[in-house]
């Protein structure tokens, strides 16, 4: 299938979408206007979908990073309908053409979701797709029927334990890597830290960083490889800016996050963050529509850690008793636990595993 986008992934593995689902949806408005989004559109089984599952991705990924899930949602042979996007600067999406955050991810979402009229989702959302994801439904919260979250958070992020400020490594946290690692090199971060997020020491940490650095930079990650898709994706110079421009607003996390882009000036999403914290506990919780909803954690992680939990249980109790938490699993959760998510995916639309 021809790539109707300029992004520099022009191999991707052959299991990137499903059979005949690829699509590329033009953002019709605002600062990406004209942009070209990626995205899958598919349905398993036979007869009209009972369950329509939106999978939001974060950073610095794609669509891809929720194969696994995806993959067992097919095998389930149950009748739904699985959705994923790729963000612009991401994937199989349009370049990036200044430094994008969550609230302008969450934009072109809203978009997309506009035009294909979707209802009775179940949202599934990761990392910064939670922001981007929740941002968007919840300015149309009754398209929303069920949500699952992994590693990620909408609320101020506590200061107890793992921070992005001292985490992985105390003296080297995840914040000020894009300090230090120049643009060219950005994609050999992220084609090593997603799809080895599990829990390891600073020199196996800082020697497999230091070697996908330089693979990446001579071109040498295998193409076909989930590791060539995170890096690849993000060769330009513009794309790693804008991710790289996530990882900075790690230590504002929730709080809201103010910086001045070179191509449209200040932005400043505190505003989105505490409209996110108000509108979610009254329109999902208890008081509201009370949607079924689920929480997967990786605890090698600052949003996977036990005060995070706390802050999502009390804006949506219900998500109390479907809590599931893994020690001994990163940040990446999804890489690891696909088929456990899946199955949570079905049991909230009642549907068998």
């Amino acid at each position: 299938m021809k790539i109707e986008s300029n992004t520099y992934l022009k191999c991707p593995p052959d299991d990137y979408w499903p059979a005949d689902s690829a699509s590329w949806f033009s953002i019709p408005e605002g600062l990406d206007a004209g942009k070209k989004i990626f995205f899958y559109d598919h349905v398993v089984g036979e007869g009209a979908p009972e369950a329509t599952i939106v999978l939001v991705h974060g950073n610095p990924e794609s669509s891809y990073t929720f194969r696994h899930i995806r993959d067992a949602l097919l095998e389930s042979g149950q009748a739904v309908r699985i959705i994923a996007m790729d963000h612009v600067g991401f994937g199989l999406s349009d370049q990036a053409t200044f430094e994008m955050v969550d609230m302008h991810h969450s934009n072109n979402l809203l978009q997309l979701v506009r035009h294909l009229d979707l209802e009775a989702v179940t949202l599934v959302v990761h990392d910064w797709g939670g922001p981007i994801g929740i941002g968007a439904f919840s300015q149309e919260p009754a398209r929303v029927r069920n949500l699952l979250v992994m590693n990620t958070t909408i609320f101020p992020m506590p200061d107890d334990g793992l921070t992005y400020g001292n985490y992985p490594i105390s003296w080297l946290s995840w914040s000020i890597t894009p300090k230090i690692v120049p643009d060219i090199l950005w994609g050999g971060v992220a084609g090593y830290v997603v799809s080895h997020a599990s829990p390891q020491g600073t020199v196996r940490f800082l020697s497999n960083i230091g070697r996908y650095l330089l693979l990446h930079g001579a071109g040498l990650i295998r193409s076909g490889t989930p590791e060539y898709v995170w890096s690849e994706a993000l060769r330009p110079a513009m794309n790693a800016k804008s991710s790289k421009r996530n990882v900075l607003q790690t230590p504002h996390w929730g709080h809201g996050y103010r910086y001045v882009d070179a191509v449209y000036g200040e932005q400043n999403n505190h505003a989105y963050y505490r409209a996110m914290q108000e509108t979610v506990p009254k329109v999902w919780g208890p008081e509201g529509q009370n949607i079924q909803a689920c929480g997967y954690f990786g605890q090698w992680d600052p949003c996977g850690k036990d005060s995070v939990i706390r802050q999502w249980c009390a804006a949506l109790p219900q998500m109390a008793d479907e809590i599931h938490k893994f020690p001994d699993v990163g940040h990446f959760i999804e890489e690891y636990k696909g088929r456990e998510m899946a199955g949570s995916i079905l049991r909230m639309n009642g549907l068998s595993t």
